[in-house]
């Protein structure tokens, strides 16, 4: 039985390969504040309506791609409970060393997949938050895209029938679809922690530790257009979109950052509620689930990871 269903994302680290150009961006085009720098030079950022110190961490590194993704559990008592179950579940876990400002003690370890997953209860609040009384809908008119929160993130690696039952079993989250191989086996799962219509999904891949995208939540429709606007404006080397999802029902349009990792907008999606059936899709729907107007998939969107 799982312990807690009150779980979410709530910070990533990426890795960039230029590190002044990709502060740029998600800086003007996307729109987030930048919080400061950790003292080995790492980049942290928020979003205008996030209350959280930062969700979105920047690394310079040699090759472009994925750290790890934190998420946020109800209470210390109940971090320490979800070490217990994850080292019960067969993952050891250690104490991640290295700086975060304004978060709390984060328990990490290696999913089957091969991707670093951590989990923490305490992180300070941002400087600059939401008005808390008689609240205005924002401070500041937001900028560039006008990212509401960091939202979702999907992760290609072996095993994820593994990496599904490890969320559900043991972080209590549910997934509201899923598409298996006709034979049966786990090909791509979408799963949430709250009602989002997801918080993580994952798609079966041969390489291990690799990042399909990570994604920020726009306000609506409209604000997908005016992210492609920008898309056009900035020269930003854009993949898929603007279009919308039959799988998550969201609207979305996806890019490239200056260090060649992929960013989605996406706005919209579903309630999703665990005593719902569940949505299942057939592998030779799936183009059609992930491109509805389209109703065909693109390859270079299911090959291109990092």
């Amino acid at each position: 039985m799982a312990i807690t269903k009150t779980i979410r994302p709530g910070l990533i680290q990426m890795r960039v390969t230029n590190l002044e150009e990709s502060v740029a961006f998600y800086r003007d085009v996307l729109g987030l504040d930048v919080v400061g720098k950790t003292s080995d030079g790492r980049v942290m950022f928020k979003t205008f309506d996030e209350f959280d110190h930062h969700s979105v961490v920047l690394r310079a590194a040699p090759e472009s791609g994925f750290d790890y993704v934190a998420f946020k559990v109800t209470d210390a008592e109940t971090l320490e409970e979800l070490k217990a179950a994850t080292e019960a579940f067969g993952y050891p876990v250690d104490i991640a060393s290295d700086e975060q400002p304004g978060y709390g003690k984060r328990y990490g370890f290696t999913l089957c997949t091969g991707h670093r997953i951590e989990l923490y209860a305490e992180v300070d609040m941002a400087e600059n938050i939401p008005m808390l009384l008689n609240p205005d809908p924002w401070i500041d008119p937001p900028r560039g895209m006008k990212a509401q929160r960091f939202d979702h993130l999907l992760l290609y690696g072996p095993n994820i029938g593994e990496a599904v039952r490890y969320f559900t079993e043991v972080l209590g989250m549910f997934y509201p679809e899923y598409c298996n191989t006709p034979d049966g086996k786990p090909f791509a799962y979408w799963l949430t922690g709250g009602n989002k219509a997801h918080d993580i999904a994952f798609v079966e891949y041969e390489k291990p530790n690799t990042i399909h995208h990570h994604a920020f939540y726009l306000e609506d429709w409209n604000a997908i257009g005016h992210a492609a606007d920008l898309i056009g404006k900035h020269r930003v080397k854009r993949d898929v979109g603007p279009t919308r999802h039959a799988i998550t029902r969201g609207q979305t349009i996806y890019f490239f950052e200056p260090s060649g990792n992929r960013i989605e907008t996406y706005a919209g999606g579903y309630a999703a509620y665990p005593d719902n059936p569940k949505r299942q899709w057939t592998v030779d729907e799936i183009g059609r689930g992930l491109f509805y107007y389209e109703g065909e998939l693109i390859p270079s969107f299911l090959e291109v990871v990092t």
